[in-house]
């Protein structure tokens, strides 16, 4: 049954964890290092990962052996290199020739669909009915595509400098934000035989 505040609550989580308005400074940092972000690429492939996940994660871990504390330090790794470039202004993951440019990896995974957001969608099954958790996610991944889509405009609204305090605000908040992740998650792992 379709209930507006299971949605609303949905999206509020959902929006908290994946801070698409935060990523902005990290797509214009990947934009000016020339990789290419599609929106509806990186949107789309964001979705099928959450929905992929939601109804196949646990056992897609398994079939793997991961466990999803291992799969959570792996994406917080990833997490830290992108910060790391954003404060020290140095790119450290090489522009792959890649069709898909930035697209897929890092901004559909981890910057969307990273392991705290599929964690926290898969932890929204206890309380809330699937249409609902569904409809949350896809107004999110609509508001992700939006704000990917119009990158340009909200620059040149904000300016070159502010963008440049932001980005690496902003990478602080993504190195803090990998750190917790990994240390959060880490002793998971090392508890495991």
């Amino acid at each position: 049954m379709i209930s507006i505040v299971e949605i609303f609550s949905t999206f509020l989580v959902m929006f908290a964890i994946i801070d698409i308005t935060g990523s902005i400074p990290i797509f214009i940092s990947m934009r000016d290092q020339g990789k290419a972000i599609r929106p509806l690429q990186a949107t789309s492939v964001a979705l099928l990962l959450f929905v992929a996940f939601y109804y196949l994660g646990d056992a897609l871990l398994r079939l793997f052996s991961i466990d999803s504390a291992s799969f959570a330090v792996a994406g917080s790794l990833v997490l830290f290199i992108l910060a790391l470039e954003m404060v020290l202004g140095r790119e450290i993951i090489k522009n792959e020739s890649c069709t898909s440019g930035a697209s897929i990896v890092p901004v559909a995974f981890p910057l969307i669909a990273g392991p705290g957001a599929i964690t926290a969608l898969i932890s929204l099954r206890a309380e809330y009915s699937t249409v609902n958790i569904l409809i949350g996610l896809l107004l999110n991944i609509i508001l992700d595509y939006f704000v990917i889509r119009f990158l340009d405009k909200i620059a040149n609204r904000l300016g070159a400098d502010i963008i440049y305090v932001l980005r690496k605000f902003f990478g602080v908040i993504l190195l803090a934000m990998s750190v917790k992740l990994f240390a959060g998650n880490l002793p998971m792992v090392l508890s495991f035989k």
